[in-house]
């Protein structure tokens, strides 16, 4: 490509007027020379002989010589083909305007309702808020499921794990958070999943409307880098709106592709794998993300909810363990529940919410006390009242739990198209229980 060719095409770009050049290319990762530039830098790769452009990102540098992983395909480029530096940086456009808008992690819109203004930048790694910055969950976050509401209750800016295996019905209650959560702002980053599921959980789960909702999209054909950094961007736009002083609600689906992202991204350039396969660099960036979502003192919050896919139902999955130790509770979706037919099958005597018992009444913790404990009894002496062995009379409190086993299965079951009124659930909860207000 002739040079004058070369300065047409990039000159509306921010890009730096040196070059580099690449020099070796594989499946995962471009080595280029020639420029000088540092980790996490954005760079930009133009072929020679077509019109195709990639962007990249420095992760590695030896020497002269440093090591892109591209956000899109590598299939076309060649050795000796331009590398140029992106002087904005990973820096995204955001706004009101991605209201009811689906984007990709750099604010494209992939919806076909034309393009978006956003004229302010806003960086997709920031440092998470500082701890002694951070405001008190002191508040009730209501997410219109009952269980929930009910056994688990929610706090604004309380950071939330939803673990379960596949096929248990993560989706289903993400979009009943999604539509019950008492938020102005919504903001769903769907990263690595089917790309059949970003219509399915629009249409189904959300009804679609996506009235105050942003959803930012990385599908599992996606790059390891584009599904990374697509749950950053997607936490810089909840960012923006905490900083106007909203109270966001952000989900993400799925943690456990996020890890994987960075799991081929370190494996490829050469980290040493430990558990199941995953680099050191997985297990440190839960935090770096999570630790970004809550509430800031002066500023707005951000309760989010991060779902974790359990490979074979095994909470000490690597990743879920990780997770359940930066996060301040867990709801545990049990295969048990839903051969039962009680949907969301949410597993409360497995699940806890770390900051419930500062932000309810002492009645409706006195509630939940006493249900866990009849429902615990209940599947303790399941196999004896079914088998005939147990005679009524011989404890009490069993014989309140049996009376009460309608009723406690009743509350723990919603169909996906109800939402419960807080108040609601709490007067179904005190009756069942027999707690006076």
């Amino acid at each position: 490509m002739p040079l004058s060719s070369l300065k047409e095409k990039i000159s509306d770009k921010k890009y730096s007027v040196a070059f580099g050049e690449v020099v070796k290319i594989n499946a995962t990762v471009i080595t280029a020379r020639g420029l000088k530039v540092g980790i996490s830098d954005i760079v930009k790769i133009i072929s020679n002989d077509t019109n195709q452009e990639t962007i990249g990102m420095v992760t590695e540098i030896d020497g002269s010589t440093f090591f892109i992983t591209p956000f899109g395909f590598v299939e076309g480029f060649c050795s000796g083909d331009k590398v140029f530096l992106d002087q904005t940086g990973l820096n995204i456009p955001v706004s009101s305007a991605l209201l009811g808008r689906v984007v990709d992690p750099f604010m494209r819109p992939i919806d076909g309702k034309g393009n978006i203004d956003s004229p302010h930048l806003s960086p997709i790694i920031k440092a998470p808020i500082q701890a002694m910055k951070r405001g008190m969950i002191d508040e009730v976050f209501s997410v219109g499921v009952k269980s929930i509401d009910g056994l688990l209750t929610c706090g604004k800016g309380q950071k939330l794990g939803i673990f379960a295996g596949s096929g248990v019905g993560k989706s289903t209650l993400m979009g009943m958070i999604v539509r019950g959560a008492d938020a102005p702002i919504k903001v769903v980053a769907l990263i690595g999943e089917r790309g059949r599921e970003v219509p399915e959980f629009i249409e189904k789960n959300l009804g679609g409307n996506l009235e105050n909702t942003v959803i930012i999209v990385a599908t599992s054909d996606d790059s390891p880098l584009m599904r990374k950094y697509g749950a950053f961007a997607a936490m810089s736009v909840a960012e923006f709106f905490k900083e106007q002083g909203l109270d966001v609600l952000f989900i993400m689906d799925s943690v456990t592709r996020f890890a994987m992202a960075q799991r081929e991204i370190g494996l490829a350039l050469g980290e040493p794998p430990t558990s199941k396969g995953y680099p050191p660099s997985s297990l440190t960036l839960l935090p770096q993300l999570m630790e970004r979502a809550g509430k800031e003192e002066g500023k707005g919050s951000i309760t989010a909810f991060f779902t974790v896919l359990i490979e074979g139902d095994d909470m000490s999955d690597p990743i879920a363990d990780q997770s359940r130790s930066i996060l301040d509770g867990h709801i545990v979706l049990s295969r048990e529940l839903t051969d039962f037919g009680i949907y969301p099958p949410v597993h409360i005597l497995n699940s806890a919410s770390r900051v419930m018992s500062d932000i309810i009444s002492p009645e409706h913790l006195k509630a939940v006390f006493k249900f866990r404990r009849l429902y615990t009894i209940l599947k303790e002496n399941e196999v004896l009242i079914r088998i005939g062995a147990y005679q009524k009379g011989s404890d009490p409190e069993l014989d309140e739990a049996i009376n009460k086993k309608a009723e406690m299965e009743k509350f723990l079951t919603q169909k996906s198209t109800m939402i419960n009124e807080f108040n609601d659930t709490l007067e179904s909860l005190l009756k069942i229980t027999g707690v006076s207000q």
